[in-house]
This record gives C-alpha cells, structure tokens and sequence, in this order.
C-alpha cells in the first residue's frame, strides 16, 4: 500500500514541487493550501493531487483537515511534510505585534499543530517521516525578518528535540532550509536587489523549487532511515555551517 504524504502549503511554489515530487515517487498526496482556491483548483487539476483547505494556524482547523485527508485517502498518515510559512517584513523597532505573531503562528506554531495530529500514529506503525522546511535566514538570520529568521531558527530547534524523541520508534525527524529559490516571492524582489543577491551566491544562480524537493524527497526515503535531527541547507553555498 502507498504510503500517505501530507505537504502544508503544497500548492505552490516549493510547496507544489514537494507535491508532485511524492507523487511521481509513488506516494498518496494531499496537498494543503489556506489562501487561494484558483491557484489551488488549477494544481488539483493538472496534477491530479487532491487539495484541502485549512488553517495551519489554528490547531482545530488542522484537526479537521488531518481528518478528511485520512478518510479521503484511506489511512493514517505516514509522511508529513510541514511547509506553509508567510512573512510579514519590518525592521523590528516598526514591527507590530500583529505581523510578529502572524508569521509566529503561521510557521512555528502550525508544526505543533500538525505533527502532534499525526504522531501518535506514527508511533504506533513504528514508522514515519516528517520533513520540516526552515530557511537559510533561520541559520543566519536577516535585517527586516526578526519574526521570520525567529521562527525558521525554532523549526530547527523543534526537528533536533522531536527526533531524539521519537528515533526509536521508527519516525525520523529532519529539517530542510532553502536558500534564495525562484519563487513568486522571491522573483517579486527588484531587479536590482536580486542580481546583488545572486551574486552572494556561489553557484550563481537562484534555487529551483525542484532542488528543494529532491532533498525533501531523500529525506522521506528508505534510504535516509540513519539519518534524523539534521538540517540539509540547500542554498547553493550561500550560506555555510
């Protein structure tokens, strides 16, 4: 029996890649979006992934959306890949509490929402993969992004304590954290600002969403059962630990 992925923000951007990438590998995928029903419509349709609508935010919602992909694809889940993330850029001296806990809610609170959904059951098959995307401003931070680079830097922090956690039960934990990658958020940036961007960047170029997916889809393999706790920077040497 294939086994059941779930990818929050699985719709678009690096999400939608992590999506198709477990299809194509075989796996059973429910995709999740909160925002745009279009854009989410037009995803389900070319690529046949089922797509459910819920908040990752709030922990009910999450409950509600866990549910339906379970009774919609006949099964409890086996991989879990928390991706959703907004921002809500200021320097933090002009940041309101609003777009602090926004982004705090959105990308740090929603891996308690969803893991804690599906763990239990994790547990109890002896098996499971979770896959937490963080980012590179997590590593090393960024001006304008307190609230962003504080909450990818927690996603880092919960994936090294869960997976000690749960190691022996079967479940591997681990983080990705992208460099600057050729998403609608990131091709939205000046022209200017981007070329003295990608210039930092040692392969010269912008990450594909597709490299980001290739490194999740390792991840949830057999093949990486040894490893847990970590954190795969894909950000072109950007960036170096």
């Amino acid at each position: 029996m294939s086994k059941i992925a779930i990818v929050t923000g699985g719709t678009r951007g690096i999400g939608a890649a992590i999506s198709r990438g477990l299809k194509d590998a075989g796996y059973k995928v429910a995709a999740n979006f909160q925002g745009n029903q279009e854009v989410a419509d037009a995803f389900q349709k070319e690529t046949g992934i089922p797509v459910f609508k819920w908040n990752v935010a709030d922990y009910e919602s999450c409950k509600d959306g866990v549910r339906r992909v379970e009774d919609s694809l006949g099964g409890t889940v086996d991989i879990l890949v928390n991706n959703a993330g907004v921002t809500r850029d200021s320097m933090f001296h002009k940041m309101t509490f609003e777009q602090w806990n926004t982004v705090i809610s959105t990308n740090l609170n929603s891996l308690f929402n969803m893991t804690s959904l599906v763990i239990n059951a994790m547990r109890e098959k002896k098996f499971g993969r979770i896959v937490n995307i963080s980012s590179i401003n997590g590593v090393k931070g960024q001006i304008g992004q307190t609230n962003y680079s504080a909450s990818k830097a927690g996603v880092i922090g919960f994936t090294k304590a869960l997976a000690q956690e749960v190691a022996a039960k079967g479940i591997t934990v681990n983080a990705v954290a992208p460099g600057y990658t050729e998403t609608d958020m990131v091709k939205a940036v000046p022209e200017d600002v981007l070329a003295s961007i990608i210039k930092l960047i040692p392969v010269g170029r912008l990450g594909q969403v597709e490299d980001i997916a290739n490194a999740v889809l390792f991840l949830v393999s057999d093949k990486a059962g040894f490893v847990t706790g970590e954190t795969i920077n894909v950000n072109g040497g950007q960036y170096l630990r």
